[in-house]
């Protein structure tokens, strides 16, 4: 059986002015494939085989192309989106006819120019579409441990958890909701550390380095926005974590201790209305 959206292996069967058609080896030949002329193979002859990938043209007839697509059916690939119309989101992937992304299918509203990471499947009308919704197609048996640090794509939010990410695009991984302190969306490529490698095979992701890494970075941060702000702001330990979060983009915890070790190093005072430059002073 020639197999919608995957690669097929079949036989030249008939040449024609405008292509030549392909059919499984060892049948009657009447479910044939054409592939169009401008990529039929030089020297190709009735009788050879051809790997193929079978998709719809224009008008909805199956058709065969020599061209390396980037996914399969039930597969996962990052593509770009070209255009966003009334029905959804088309998608290069490298073939004359775009991809369609549904609305339907999209974990958030995309736009042009955006990267999704998505999968292929066959739709009710025996139509090939993208789909967002790609938690249960993730791999579960990652290669790395904790502390490594890894690349990913952000394919989806859930407020009460988190952002879903696919690390090297086919990793089942989460940034956990209290450990988000930069504006991330879907769509984003993210380096990230590793906190943790579940029982079941799912990858726990930080943005930030570990402690002792970070609170260099951190103290700096908070150093140049204090110069930036003339040597004093109006934030210390007693301050609400939203609004220490909304200004370092850090938690309550990482800017204590931030700000501990400045104070210790004698780069500042903490006092009752915040935390002054102690640069400048005799």
């Amino acid at each position: 059986m020639i197999e919608l959206g995957k690669y097929n292996t079949l036989e030249a069967i008939k040449k024609t002015d405008f292509g030549l058609y392909l059919g499984e080896a060892n049948t009657d030949g009447n479910t044939r494939i054409l592939l169009p002329q401008k990529e039929v193979p030089e020297g190709i002859n009735i009788g050879d085989k051809l790997e193929v990938f079978v998709y719809k043209d224009s008008e909805d007839r199956d058709i065969a192309t020599t061209s390396k697509v980037p996914l399969t059916v039930g597969e996962l690939a990052i593509l770009k989106v070209k255009e966003v119309n009334q029905i959804g989101a088309f998608l290069d992937w490298g073939l004359a006819k775009d991809l369609l992304l549904p609305f339907k299918e999209q974990t958030t509203k995309v736009k042009e120019g955006d990267y999704v990471l998505v999968s292929l499947y066959i739709d009710k009308s025996k139509r090939l579409c993208a789909t967002m919704k790609v938690y249960n197609l993730l791999s579960t048996n990652p290669p790395y441990k904790k502390d490594d640090m890894v690349e990913g794509i952000v394919y989806d939010y859930i407020d009460s958890f988190g952002f879903f990410i696919a690390v090297d695009g086919k990793y089942s991984a989460l940034i956990p909701k209290n450990q988000i302190f930069q504006p991330i969306k879907i769509g984003d490529k993210i380096n990230a550390r590793i906190t943790e490698v579940r029982e079941d095979g799912k990858l726990t992701l930080s943005l930030r380095e570990k402690s002792y890494i970070q609170l260099d970075a951190d103290a700096l941060m908070i150093m140049s926005k204090l110069t930036e702000a003339g040597g004093f702001l109006p934030y210390h330990d007693k301050s609400d974590p939203e609004s220490i979060k909304s200004k370092f983009n850090i938690s309550k915890n990482a800017f204590k201790r931030a700000i501990g070790r400045l104070y210790k190093a004698g780069d500042i005072i903490i006092t009752d209305d915040g935390i002054k430059s102690n640069k400048n002073t005799n």
